[in-house]
């Protein structure tokens, strides 16, 4: 049984005439979970391509999605995704992944930035320097999560200090300030990264309310995570939308 009309125009749309990769192997769920993904889901949710390919790609990188993110990452650039905003979305997943879950995504980015005939390195999209990363970090903070949050770089016990610090000065201060993505981009991909990776609840309800704050509303954090439910499963998205719903009461 072919593709849903729907879902066979959207997968040409992104990955051309390249077949699906278990279309041989594995056709009935080829099937099934392409005529979710690509036309129920899509259907529902109704995200422009920025949106959707921002979300899913964090989302991927939060579920360690390796596979579907090296197909995916082509599709976004085709659908309109800069290098820069590609780029600048892993770099931001390392404040809430580690490197050692980012790295083979900064990878699987160069590779399809190189097919795609992207010089390397890109245009530097730093903001802040060694003197003033700190200052400007607790600004974003600020920025985001309201004027409670002055100061939080000198905040908590004194054994522990060193790490509201760096959450300060190397998140907020090495990261949000960077050019590419703005505010509430990185907020709803932190989001995505959040509810992806699972198990960081109390975390996830915080940035919630930090993108309802910026302006990324109820509903589209709704939608957003509906359009990564294929790729993250029931579990997680039924936890981020209670996250959601916690943040949105406060």
């Amino acid at each position: 049984m072919p593709l849903s009309e729907t879902a066979q125009k959207n997968y040409t749309r992104m990955f051309g005439d390249f077949p699906p990769p278990l279309a041989d192997s594995d056709p009935e769920f080829t099937r099934l979970f392409l005529d979710f993904a690509l036309d129920e889901v899509p259907s529902q949710t109704k995200l422009d391509d920025r949106t959707h390919f921002l979300t899913v790609l964090a989302a991927l990188m939060g579920c360690q999605g390796l596979d579907c993110f090296q197909a995916m990452a082509p599709a976004a650039l085709r659908s309109g995704l800069s290098p820069v905003e590609l780029k600048e979305l892993v770099y931001q997943g390392t404040a809430y992944l580690g490197l050692g879950r980012v790295l083979p995504f900064l990878k699987a980015v160069n590779e399809a930035l190189t097919a795609a005939g992207v010089p390397l390195p890109l245009e530097e999209q730093g903001t802040t320097d060694p003197d003033s990363r700190l200052e400007a970090g607790n600004q974003v903070q600020v920025d985001i999560f309201g004027t409670h949050m002055r100061g939080f770089q000198n905040s908590g016990p004194q054994e522990s200090r060193h790490i509201n610090r760096w959450l300060a000065g190397n998140c907020f201060g090495d990261y949000y300030t960077r050019g590419g993505l703005d505010y509430r981009d990185r907020e709803l991909i932190t989001f995505c990264f959040l509810a992806a990776q699972g198990g960081c609840e109390p975390q996830l309800t915080s940035h919630a309310a930090a993108n309802l704050r910026l302006g990324n509303d109820k509903p589209l954090l709704i939608r957003v995570i509906s359009q990564c439910l294929p790729y993250i499963g029931y579990p997680r998205s039924l936890n981020a939308l209670t996250c959601i719903n916690q943040a949105a009461t406060k």
